[in-house]
């Protein structure tokens, strides 16, 4: 029944990839262009209101372009699929959940290393209760905005820009920032 699916796309698989703290789990999408969200508490609940808010802003639409297929591990926070794959009005399917095999981290593919951007901003053991949401935002924004080797140059924003357009980013409350003033470093989130 948990089989890996991989579908190849223009910009990449879509991807959960947990990265743990003390207090909060932040979950980011997409192994080149991520978006991250603290969460209170490690439930199933607190993953489908994250889909939840996602499906609202971005519309049913928007979001199965964008989210095709998530793929994730066996975590119990994902042990009812349904209501992040399905419409909360319809009914209708928007997306589908797949899971990686146990202990087949690299089935995920780069996701497990990328983590590592926010190991910059956010040290590691660091808690991040001062955060708020604008202030991951303002993290991925960074991120997303450093130029990589594997995009010819190009930042992960441009790439999703070129291919759902900069309205859709604005949704998801994540800007461009100049290459020249990408921060990597604690400084950027100082409170």
């Amino acid at each position: 029944m948990f089989q890996i699916a991989i579908f190849f796309q223009p910009f990449d698989v879509p991807v959960d990839c947990p990265v743990r703290y003390r207090q909060f789990r932040l979950k980011l999408f997409y192994s080149c262009f991520w978006m991250c969200f603290i969460r209170d508490r490690n439930t199933s609940s607190s993953v489908i209101g994250i889909f939840d808010q996602l499906k609202l802003k971005l519309g049913r639409e928007d979001f199965s372009r964008i989210f095709p297929v998530l793929l994730t591990d066996n975590g119990s926070e994902f042990s009812d699929p349904l209501p992040i794959e399905a419409d909360k009005a319809t009914g209708e399917i928007c997306t589908r959940i797949f899971y990686c095999d146990l202990n087949m981290s690299q089935q995920k593919g780069a996701c497990e290393n990328n983590h590592e951007f926010i190991r910059r901003i956010i040290p590691k053991g660091r808690s991040l209760n001062p955060y708020t949401q604008e202030d991951i935002d303002l993290m991925m924004s960074h991120i997303n905005s450093y130029l990589r080797a594997e995009l010819g140059g190009k930042s992960p924003y441009d790439m999703f820009e070129f291919l759902y357009g900069r309205n859709i980013l604005d949704k998801l409350n994540i800007r461009r920032i100049d290459p020249t003033e990408v921060i990597l470093r604690p400084e950027l989130l100082a409170k």
